[in-house]
């Protein structure tokens, strides 16, 4: 398995001890996961499979979040996993349980009553010192996080709960296309998922254009892998294509502008951009992507980049048009 190592992505340089990650040349660092535990369908560790036992902390606004909420829905998994949405706006306190000006709002938190998530991190471990991140799977039974791991989330999700979810059939991590899923994962995650990041994070110019250009060499390879392909692997829709889908759904509406990564944007790219309506149109998808959130989130929480936290209005994307790519 490819190891990204994520850890909550968005959460805001200003607002989360990001100078920490910032080596010597002004490059973005991203931390590694600290909980990665796992649950398993056969009951073979600490954490076995159950309905109502687990719990997921999310935010619409992150990307790494969005890959485990797309996993949870797309399994059919609402029934036996609970959700909490926390607070787009993220300051030095972290991410918040409230409600906010935001549809739909934050949610408070169901079962500590907490006002912020890094209350689970303090009580899972009182020595914790990094970024609370987003997504966490919380076990109710033991009272302590699981994992906090995005990827690892992802294929727990969607391999050990399939006794449990409406549509077990789905599997975005097929056997037989394991090793060319993790080859794409690898880079996709170093230069395109986290290549935003490294871009709009960058402390210099030399850091910012080595990342920018990797980010854009890599989209035009994908772009010309489009061209032969429906999706990334073939005519299957697996795990590789929504750990990308949350970053072009984002791209123009945020990364454009915020993280500087204007060379070209997703509608300039009609591969990727058919791509990214195609996606976005299977069933239960939209319901996933709240952009209110997505920029909400970005423009407020990162005081060096956006000092005034002003949103823009725009753009106006429309991902409901026909993408051709049947």
């Amino acid at each position: 398995m490819s190891q990204d190592t994520d850890t909550g992505g968005d959460e805001g340089r200003d607002a989360g001890g990001w100078t920490r990650e910032i080596g010597e040349k002004g490059e973005f660092k991203r931390q590694a996961s600290v909980f990665r535990d796992r649950v398993t369908a056969d009951g073979s560790g600490p954490f076995p499979a159950a309905a109502g036992r687990y719990h997921l902390y999310v935010s619409l606004a992150c990307p790494w979040a969005s890959r485990a909420l797309l996993v949870r829905q797309l399994k059919g998994l609402e029934d036996a996993i609970d959700l909490t949405i926390v607070d787009p706006y993220r300051d030095e306190q972290g991410w918040a349980f409230r409600p906010g000006t935001v549809t739909p709002p934050g949610q408070a938190d169901p079962l500590h009553d907490w006002k912020f998530l890094s209350e689970a991190y303090e009580l899972s471990d009182p020595g914790f010192d990094g970024r609370v991140t987003v997504p966490v799977l919380w076990d109710t039974e033991s009272n302590r996080i699981v994992n906090n791991e995005s990827g690892d989330i992802v294929r727990i999700l969607n391999a050990e709960f399939d006794a449990f979810a409406k549509h077990p059939e789905v599997d975005l991590y097929p056997e037989d296309l394991r090793d060319e899923i993790d080859r794409l994962n690898e880079r996709i995650y170093d230069t395109v998922n986290n290549g935003v990041y490294r871009s709009g994070f960058a402390t210099t110019q030399e850091a910012y254009e080595e990342a920018v250009t990797q980010l854009f060499d890599s989209l035009e390879w994908l772009e010309g892998i489009l061209g032969e392909r429906r999706y990334l692997t073939g005519d299957r829709i697996t795990e590789a294509d929504w750990r990308l889908f949350v970053t072009l759904v984002r791209f123009d509406p945020v990364y454009v502008g915020h993280f500087k990564t204007n060379l070209k944007r997703i509608v300039d790219l009609p591969n990727l951009w058919g791509y990214t309506r195609d996606l976005y149109q299977q069933p239960g998808v939209a319901d996933t992507v709240n952009l209110d959130h997505i920029k909400t989130h970005y423009y407020t929480t990162h005081p060096s980049i956006n000092p005034t936290r002003i949103v823009p209005v725009g753009p106006e994307i429309d991902f409901t048009t026909p993408h051709g790519r049947g």
